[in-house]
């Protein structure tokens, strides 16, 4: 029992770490790039890169890890490919740079897989909601504490500093994560093969859930962790503002993600949660553009921690619930590789519609695709509790 938790402990330590490596520098990237010279379209497809590598990787890791039943070889090299990336970001660090070294970082979070499957695999079926709310929650906090790192250092040290954190936070994690030990996933001796796993990529529920999470994913990368930071620059706002901003965004992601798991927000559930968050995510993306104070825009940022924490918290176990143990990998794989196609194509099309027209036009272009995820999610449960009355 003390190895079980101490294993446990390990993993969730690894995950701050990696996802400090992978967000101490994003929330001063665009304003940086934008420095650099670099145009809004360039910045969108830098943005977007980073969801490339993770759209062609995440279902073949998922679907190798189900096959050998191991997930310490994917965990090492998630949290070694996060310090590399910085390293480029150090050596290079003009827009080409910037967009080898988000290819790497997207292949880092195709590793992200193993480490949500191996830490649910320490739970029960029963418990597998509060499991996937806890490493959210704790993924968010890894952000939220390289959000704080680069708002407290970015205006003195620049963003060599915040890269070289990232690199030794890779590193660091990277010795932590040999001491990994995998479990058994496999629940036969019997071998199947990689069709079979791929099978379940067919189910209506995954598809369903993964389409979501392509919504909310792309919306999340394309405003919070991108645009609206340039937004509070173009208002005036200063880095420490703009650093706090971002901070704020990921205490209400850790927040939510600490709700999400107790009893007072299971008591509603997903049919209420999905398409209420969907409904502020479309408010937010409204509003941010066309409110001229930086003080209120700091307040919405409060929305998109709740799409992180809440929304992909059901999201994910939605789309993973009637999933067999030895496909979770390949699942979970298709999920995280689709909804890593919005956040590859939504930030571009948010940067070309902004240097086409205006950014308030793409920001109404996300909040009406927003209100689609209203939409579906709605009806999607409306029709589940009809056939759930046809059948009783």
């Amino acid at each position: 029992m003390k190895k079980l938790l101490n294993q446990k402990l390990l993993l969730l330590i690894i995950v701050v770490l990696f996802w400090f490596s992978q967000y101490v520098y994003i929330p001063f990237q665009t304003p940086y790039l934008n420095a650099y010279n670099v145009s809004s379209n360039m910045i969108g497809i830098i943005i977007g890169a980073y969801g490339v590598s993770q759209c062609l990787l995440r279902l073949p890791v998922g679907l190798f890890a189900d096959s050998i039943g191991k997930h310490k070889l994917f965990i090492l090299c998630g949290i070694v490919f996060a310090g590399l990336a910085s390293i480029i970001r150090v050596i290079f660090p003009g827009g080409y740079g910037f967009l080898i070294a988000n290819i790497f970082s997207g292949v880092a979070s195709s590793m992200w897989i193993s480490y949500i499957v191996h830490f649910t695999e320490f739970f029960s079926s029963e418990q597998q909601q509060k499991a996937t709310s806890t490493i959210i929650l704790v993924n968010n906090l890894g952000m939220l504490i390289g959000f704080i790192v680069s708002t407290l250092f970015y205006e003195k040290l620049g963003m060599k500093f915040l890269c070289i954190m990232s690199v030794a936070s890779g590193i660091i994690g990277t010795i932590l994560a040999l001491n990994i030990k995998d479990h058994n996933l496999k629940e036969s001796n019997e071998k199947s093969s990689f069709k079979d796993y791929l099978s379940i990529c067919k189910d209506k529920r995954l598809i369903f859930f993964s389409l979501l999470a392509l919504i909310q994913q792309g919306i999340q990368m394309s405003t919070t962790m991108s645009f609206t930071n340039q937004i509070l620059e173009d208002l005036g706002a200063n880095s420490i503002f703009v650093g706090l901003s971002s901070i704020f965004y990921m205490l209400c992601a850790v927040a939510s993600s600490w709700f999400a798991s107790s009893k007072l927000c299971s008591k509603h559930g997903p049919k209420f949660w999905i398409p209420a968050v969907f409904f502020l995510i479309s408010a937010y993306c409204t509003l941010v553009p066309t409110i001229q104070n930086i003080y209120i825009i700091f307040l919405l940022q409060s929305l998109p921690g709740m799409s992180t924490g809440v929304l992909l918290s059901y999201l994910t176990s939605e789309a993973m619930k009637d999933v067999p143990k030895i496909k979770k990998s390949t699942a979970m794989g298709f999920f995280q590789a689709t909804y890593a196609i919005g956040m590859s194509v939504f930030p571009m099309i948010v940067g070309k519609i902004a240097g086409l027209i205006s950014i308030k036009a793409s920001y109404f272009t996300l909040a009406f695709i927003s209100i689609i995820g209203i939409v579906a999610s709605y009806f999607y449960y409306k029709k589940s509790v009809l056939v759930s009355i046809e059948h009783n």
